[in-house]
């Protein structure tokens, strides 16, 4: 059986995990942690990246920062996953779920403007798949209307937009370092920030309200509670397996760009004769191999891939229910305008096998499966 997902391994975690305990410091804020930081600082050309306990820990920070109440509402698409919105309904905002693009499934641009009101507090646009939403754009409508701009970069690290990193481009970013990422430690994330009082507050709120970590920089000689907050720190132990993958980021990066290029090679004549659609990377933006998914004409026809696949030992999945069409999207949100895409192209999509120890081989095999169930060629 072909997995869908193996977390990555390098070779390198099971030494830094090692390291990590020789050194007797497993609470988080050490030398890994410390390490996975300045990496992501100097490599994306960024002000201040906080490692978290998970990319729904660094959203829930965003919406602490970003001031969120009772009342206000936040812009998203419903094509996500729930901790985009959970994170800002834990502050009592209403959600308000805009449509997406048919070619990226990221929210629709085009539609945004419409759903701001007076109430409106932040745009969180979320770059599926690793491919960036149009954010001239939104930044422009932000700008325009006060508003922030938090992205939810969970699956997007590595990938730029117009040679901008994803999760840097808006007032904060948040990533993930779940198992299913390019990038893992079983579970983590991080929060990026570029405003000084914004950085000042996280440190604060990332150890449970307290200014414990300018104590450890020496500059106060006792620390208290201060704020309020939480315990986002995550454990040593996790940054010593991400600073084993982040050594090996690039390549990493170029393994699964090579995977995702050989489907996208493999299945473009099934594309081209009408079978499927394939993923489209618009001009001006870089993805990162994350995932590569297909779309079959619709629910039906997905369904039955999928159980063909499986039956052929390609273990394949669909991905997001629409939030909006959920108990908890209908009483904390609302779908603002027509829902065109959303739900039509979410049935449709079909996620392959794509992990960095994937080998090209299963990839041409599972190609091959693909072509017998459209064509019933061999």
């Amino acid at each position: 059986m072909i997995p869908f997902n193996l977390p990555a391994v390098t070779g390198r975690e099971t030494d830094y995990l090692s390291e990590a305990v020789k050194n007797q410091k497993l609470s988080g804020d050490g030398e890994f942690t410390q390490k996975c930081s300045k990496w992501f600082e100097e490599r994306f050309q960024c002000p201040k990246v906080l490692l978290t306990t998970s990319c729904t820990h660094a959203l829930e920070m965003a919406a602490l920062l970003a001031d969120i109440r009772e009342g206000d509402e936040i812009i998203m698409p419903s094509y996500t996953f729930v901790s985009t919105a959970n994170a800002f309904v834990l502050r009592g905002a209403t959600i308000v779920f805009v449509d997406i693009r048919p070619d990226t499934m990221n929210m629709d641009e085009k539609v945004v403007e419409d759903a701001i009101t007076n109430r409106t507090k932040a745009i969180v646009p979320v770059h599926y798949a690793g491919v960036s939403c149009e954010m001239d754009t939104i930044l422009s409508l932000a700008k325009r209307y006060g508003l922030l701009v938090i992205e939810d970069a969970a699956q997007a690290v590595m990938s730029r937009y117009k040679g901008k990193a994803l999760g840097t481009i808006g007032d904060m970013g948040c990533y993930s370092f779940h198992e299913t990422k390019n990038y893992n430690c079983g579970e983590g994330g991080a929060i990026v920030l570029h405003d000084n009082e914004y950085i000042q507050r996280a440190e604060i709120l990332r150890e449970k309200g307290t200014n414990r970590t300018v104590f450890f920089r020496g500059e106060i000689d006792k620390y208290s509670w201060v704020d309020i907050g939480s315990s986002y720190l995550p454990s040593e132990l996790n940054a010593a397996y991400l600073y084993a993958q982040l050594e090996m980021a690039s390549e990493i990066n170029r393994k699964r760009l090579d995977l995702w290029n050989q489907y996208y090679t493999g299945l473009l004549p099934l594309a081209e004769q009408g079978y499927i659609d394939l993923p489209v990377v618009p001009e001006g933006c870089e993805h990162n191999g994350h995932m590569f998914y297909i779309k079959a004409k619709n629910l039906e026809e997905r369904t039955a891939l999928i159980d063909y696949l499986l039956k052929n030992n390609c273990k394949s999945v669909f991905h997001y229910v629409p939030l909006h069409s959920t108990h908890a999207g209908i009483k904390f949100g609302r779908f603002h305008g027509e829902d065109r895409y959303t739900t039509r192209e979410s049935e449709r999509l079909l996620r392959l096998p794509l992990f960095y120890n994937l080998e090209s081989e299963k990839v041409s095999y599972i190609i091959k499966i693909i072509y017998q169930f459209f064509t019933g060629e061999s």
